[in-house]
């Protein structure tokens, strides 16, 4: 099984082709990863990753993506992205959570213990999950969820917080990042794919809009 992962839900986007059979060791073939706004644009980083494995976008079986949540416009990019390509193409599409990849992330960089993933939510407020990490195991204790500043730092107590640019706020934080690679060999691993292209972004948050009122009649 050939993937192609696209994760840009965070200010380090990143592109991996992973080549492997669920259960057999996964085979890293090309990881493009750029830092920062802006930058190079998406399908040249997926072009760079199929370049340096030397692979034809035919090759392609899988399209997995990270879900969020993060960076609004970098998820719905890499959304758009896998459904254009399975409607030509016909491939299957898988979607995890960034704070999963994150995770699965500080597994590979030895953060063992308790540790809290924090992403960023803006107003202050930020997105959390729980785990307990080993070399062996990782293991969710506490779902996703929106945490304020003060509730995360009360965590700081007991958890290693371990996120994308999480020392902006918790200097004494681990800065991990949800990179393409990973996301991969998580989807190496799934039992099931999606087939209809249903990628929905994570959003803990209610949508909230204020109706305009009426327009007012001109008096001319």
């Amino acid at each position: 099984m050939t993937i192609l992962a696209l994760e840009f839900s965070s200010l380090q986007r990143s592109v991996a082709v992973v080549c492997g059979r669920a259960g057999a060791a996964a085979s890293v073939v090309s990881e493009v990863i750029e830092t920062g706004a802006g930058g190079t644009p998406a399908f040249a980083m997926i072009q760079s990753a199929l370049r340096e494995a030397q692979l034809e976008r035919e090759r392609i079986e899988v399209l997995a993506v990270g879900l969020g949540p993060g960076s609004y416009t970098g998820i719905r990019v890499a959304i758009s992205m896998a459904r254009g390509w399975q409607l030509a193409a016909g491939v299957r599409v898988l979607g995890i959570s960034s704070a999963e990849v994150v995770a699965a992330q500080a597994q590979a960089e030895k953060i063992f213990g308790p540790v809290s993933v924090v992403i960023d939510a803006q107003r202050n407020e930020f997105y959390s999950s729980r785990y307990e990490i080993s070399a062996e195991e990782r293991r969710e204790v506490e779902p996703l969820r929106i945490l304020t500043r003060a509730e995360v730092e009360a965590r700081s107590a007991t958890d290693c917080a371990a996120g994308p640019d999480i020392t902006r706020w918790f200097p004494a934080g681990r800065a991990v990042y949800p990179r393409a690679v990973v996301l991969a060999q998580l989807a190496q691993v799934r039992e099931k794919l999606s087939d209809d292209g249903n990628l929905e972004p994570i959003y803990l948050r209610q949508t909230s809009f204020v109706k305009a009122p009426p327009a007012r009649p001109t008096v001319l």
